[in-house]
């Protein structure tokens, strides 16, 4: 692995796709407080917490393979970090699929993304179950782990053991089967206590929002954490398909991409419902301004405005530009809905054929109605985030996955810190073996004396694949420079995750 202060010149694929795919796997271990020790470097004895993370661990049953990784079940890991050592405990959330499949040993259940169940189109036909798979994203909320998938209600787990205790609907606020996000955005305390804000949509030709906000922490007026504290419901014209969301201290922000939904194929059991998703040819999307409950616009109805073309999954911030009255919203932009057709083998992929995200800036004014927009980083990136004292807020800095070649799409190999008032770009290098998922930047304890204050001070946990040695490494980076700090040799070989969370030592 190579660290470097200065971008590379792009020379060719610098990858082999062997080492690529051996990460589709299926896990095979449960680990519980698993000693793991450094390799290289020293493990800060300031980072005291826990990183969860949350993707697809089974990937296989009975020879069949998923049709795509996102229909995997999910395996939530846990890396405890507590003076100067890591303790690695991982757990498949015991949802109500998985544990009918592992009795079956095959496929029960139909998959968003395209899995069928075995006996072709007529045993698919007609079966619209949605199997709750709870692979998506881990969060802390009160005295719950929740696992999530955004089609359907959390699972709870115990934040210790990772021990699933059942489908949470959280102290009744959600009903059976309600859809419940799988991004939540952390408000740091713009309205002086830090929320949880989130939102579940209800889609159709009319799309309703449900944006609700929960307490993370004891309040002073004897609010619990975990308790809801604001819910609102919004609805609007057109099929919304939202994966992520941004907030600022008076908007939610949405971006409704522009998309069509022709259910047949699902019906008929010849396409997943995520395959049944097309772009709108030469159609925009809309950002959709919710105002939040208690923001200086609180009670006033949404905004709607033009989005640039493009499709979003994944945003990295928002903030409220005082001097403009602007909402400025920094996105991931794909030319069109990245998907993989039913003939094809996601392990086979040509990443040629596929769009690269790229990162956007949208400078929004809800009063006058325009939008304007300009490339932030054109290098193939994803999985992007600021510190997390700055959601919402202006941040000077962002942290992501990105790919080794310069233009272009590939695997993300490397991670990025980019400057977004300068553009001055550093970047961390996996390459030629490595392969990276999400980022997780954790700001340095204010109770520590070096750079207390600074935006990047802390540290960029990126969970690794290794195609040395076919499994998984923890690498810690130091946020300023990345400057390689630590890599731990992990004793699983994790597929490549989605989301995950930090959560401080209490």
């Amino acid at each position: 692995m190579i660290s470097s202060a200065t971008l590379p010149v792009a020379d060719g694929p610098r990858f082999d796709r062997a080492d690529w795919s051996g990460a589709f796997r299926n896990v095979g271990l449960e680990l519980s407080d698993e000693l793991v020790v450094a390799v290289r470097g020293t493990i800060p004895t300031e980072l005291a917490g826990t990183l969860y993370r949350n993707g697809p661990g089974r990937l296989e049953r009975g020879g069949l393979w998923v049709h795509h990784p996102f229909d995997g079940d999910g395996m939530v890991a846990a890396l405890r970090f507590e003076a100067g050592q890591v303790h690695l405990t991982n757990r498949f959330v015991r949802t109500e699929g998985w544990l009918a499949e592992e009795r079956a040993g095959r496929f029960v259940y139909r998959g968003v993304f395209g899995t069928q169940k075995p006996g072709g189109v007529l045993a698919n036909a007609f079966d619209l179950r949605l199997k709750n798979i709870a692979n998506t994203h881990v969060v802390r909320l009160g005295d719950q782990l929740l696992a999530l998938w955004e089609a359907a209600e959390p699972h709870a787990l115990d934040p210790q053991t990772l021990e699933t205790r059942g489908l949470s609907r959280l102290d009744g606020v959600l009903k059976p089967g309600e859809a419940f996000s799988a991004h939540p955005r952390f408000d740091p305390g713009h309205h002086g206590e830090p929320r949880m804000v989130t939102f579940g949509v209800k889609a159709g030709p009319t799309s309703t929002i449900r944006l609700m906000e929960f307490a993370t922490e004891e309040q002073p007026d004897g609010v619990r954490a975990g308790e809801l504290v604001a819910d609102r419901s919004h609805s609007f014209k057109g099929f919304a398909f939202l994966h992520d969301f941004a907030v600022t201290p008076s908007w939610a922000v949405f971006l409704q991409n522009a998309v069509a939904f022709n259910p047949l194929p699902f019906v008929f059991g010849q396409k997943g419902a995520a395959q049944c998703l097309a772009s709108k040819s030469g159609e925009a999307g809309q950002f959709w301004l919710v105002p939040r409950q208690s923001g200086h616009h609180a009670g006033a109805k949404p905004v709607q405005l033009p989005a640039p073309e493009g499709f979003v999954f994944h945003h990295l911030n928002a903030f409220e530009d005082g001097a403009s009255g602007e909402v400025v919203v920094d996105s991931i932009y794909y030319k069109d809905f990245p998907s993989i057709g039913p003939q094809v083998d996601f392990r086979e992929i040509d990443f040629a054929s596929i769009p690269e995200g790229q990162l956007r800036r949208c400078r929004i004014n809800p009063r006058s109605g325009a939008v304007q927009s300009e490339w932030l980083e054109q290098r193939c990136c994803e999985f992007a985030m600021v510190n997390p004292a700055h959601q919402g807020l202006e941040a000077r800095f962002a942290w992501m996955a990105v790919a080794e070649c310069e233009r272009g799409n590939g695997p993300l190999q490397a991670i990025e810190k980019l400057d977004l008032q300068t553009g001055e770009r550093r970047l961390w290098s996996a390459a030629p073996r490595g392969f990276v998922t999400e980022p997780v930047m954790v700001p340095r304890p204010a109770s520590t004396a070096e750079d207390k204050h600074a935006e990047d001070s802390g540290w960029v946990l990126v969970p690794v694949w290794n195609g040395a040695r076919c499994a998984t490494d923890l690498v810690i980076l130091r946020a300023d420079d990345l400057a390689e700090q630590a890599v731990l040799e992990l004793p699983l070989a994790i597929p490549y995750g989605l989301h995950g969370s930090w959560a401080a030592a209490t």
